[in-house]
């Protein structure tokens, strides 16, 4: 139900306000002075707040400021007498929703109470937004218990709370991009934009009026003036994914921004200013590009005064179990399914795999184990043949020594294996034993 409080001394009034507001299905809390009044909205935070003016302990146009402090989500009626203008819009201007003087008919007052309560919970949604985009985007994100992504944490945390640049270096699929938006939502700009470009996805020209923006006339399309990224994310951050494919020219662009916060738009004459934090990131070596005349030496030494290394998912493959996890609940949820069981083999060949893609190739297997598996259980069938074969591979290549009768099997049940795409049912078939057996045999040898 939606609260409401009224705070005025007058009790017939008091009364009858809360008589009405009652009929209209709200739930109407009363108090009759500023200290009373800040007592209520603290203890069960009211939607919306109709004050008077004038109170025993104070004016009601003061009690703003301290309401919004113990209830900030909360939006304030100011009940006015005589028309006092000047005491309602002061209260506007101290952050009052609205004000209306007492003794204006109900026609008015329903009404206005009525948009209140639906500024209040678009203020309610939208905090509640906030805080899953913060959480979604903040350190707590970054799953795994391995040394090295706690180190790269670590460090991210601390260069967080500054406003010096960041490189961010490692594979493609590391989560680059995770890192970089943890760093902005726990940094002092968290508030203001986070503007993201993929250096690598744009031609030369297009890129740089992507993230310089152009006066209209600047070139043959050019009908209105155009705001660049870097204009976007004046005062927020700027994350420029795979900067080592960034042409010669548009890391000189790039180093003036750095050094004076300025830049020149295609076709202006005059510099535009801005104020932004750049968290850079790429999946080359950059001091071999410098040797190879294709990076900037200036401009590394610019971008790298803090660089955070994002080891490969093959380097914490203790992880896998606890991303492969997270990441099955997501798209279970996202899908409508229902997933009781993961086999051991899955997660163990899961583990095995080398994982060239990283964080990004394993969500991709998994959404798509998710998408083929028939029932409520996850098995290495749901998993792409290429992988299942791979790992068959190396098995029978780690048993291909040796005459002895163990190996030939296993090397044996392995080929049957690859042959039926791992079909368990089907190996057994072939090989004439019983399942039991097989997944006994499978165990023993540890294919």
């Amino acid at each position: 139900m939606n609260k409401l409080l009224i705070i005025d001394d007058e009790d017939q009034i008091r009364k009858l306000l809360s008589r009405l507001l009652e009929l209209e299905g709200y739930e109407v809390y009363q108090a009759s002075d500023c200290r009373s009044g800040l007592k209520q909205a603290e203890s069960f935070t009211p939607m919306v707040i109709l004050c008077d003016v004038r109170l025993p302990d104070g004016s009601g146009v003061d009690l703003i400021a301290k309401l919004k402090k113990v209830s900030p989500l909360s939006e304030i009626i100011m009940l006015t007498a005589h028309g006092n203008i000047p005491d309602g819009v002061q209260a506007i201007k101290n952050g009052a929703f609205d004000y209306i003087t007492k003794g204006d008919d109900n026609n008015k007052i329903i009404p206005l109470i009525s948009r209140a309560m639906e500024k209040a919970a678009m203020n309610k949604r939208l905090k509640q937004l906030e805080a899953e985009v913060g959480l979604k985007y903040s350190f707590d994100s970054i799953l795994g218990n391995s040394r090295q992504i706690k180190d790269a944490i670590s460090l991210a945390k601390k260069v967080a709370a500054t406003d010096i640049p960041v490189l961010l270096t490692g594979e493609t699929g590391t989560g680059k991009e995770v890192f970089s938006q943890a760093i902005h939502v726990a940094g002092v700009r968290r508030d203001k934009s986070f503007v993201a470009i993929n250096c690598s996805a744009f031609s030369k020209e297009l890129l740089a009026s992507e993230m310089f923006g152009y006066k209209a006339g600047a070139f043959t399309g050019a009908i209105k003036d155009k705001k660049g990224l870097f204009e976007e994310a004046n005062n927020g951050t700027i994350f420029l994914d795979e900067i080592g494919e960034m042409e010669f020219d548009i890391q000189a662009k790039l180093l003036r921004i750095i050094e004076t916060g300025e830049f020149l738009k295609i076709g202006d004459t005059k510099s535009t200013r801005v104020n932004v934090r750049i968290i850079a990131a790429t999946n080359r070596n950059l001091q071999k590009e410098i040797e190879e005349n294709r990076f900037r030496e200036d401009l590394f030494y610019r971008l790298s005064v803090f660089e955070i290394h994002l080891p490969a998912l093959r380097d914490r493959s203790d992880d896998i179990e606890i991303l492969a996890t997270s990441f099955i609940d997501t798209f279970a949820a996202k899908l409508g399914r229902r997933i009781d069981h993961i086999s051991p083999e899955y997660m163990e060949t899961l583990k095995r795999h080398g994982w060239k893609g990283n964080i990004r190739e394993l969500r991709n297997v998994i959404e798509r184990s998710l998408i083929v598996c028939s029932n409520e259980s996850l098995t290495v069938d749901d998993l792409p043949i290429e992988i299942v074969q791979e790992q068959l591979e190396g098995l029978m290549d780690k048993n291909s020594t040796g005459f002895d009768m163990a190996g030939m099997e296993s090397r044996h049940i392995a080929r049957v294996l690859q042959y039926t795409k791992g079909n368990k049912t089907e190996t057994a078939r072939l090989l004439k034993i019983g399942l039991t057996t097989l997944y006994r045999k499978i165990e023993e040898y540890g294919l």
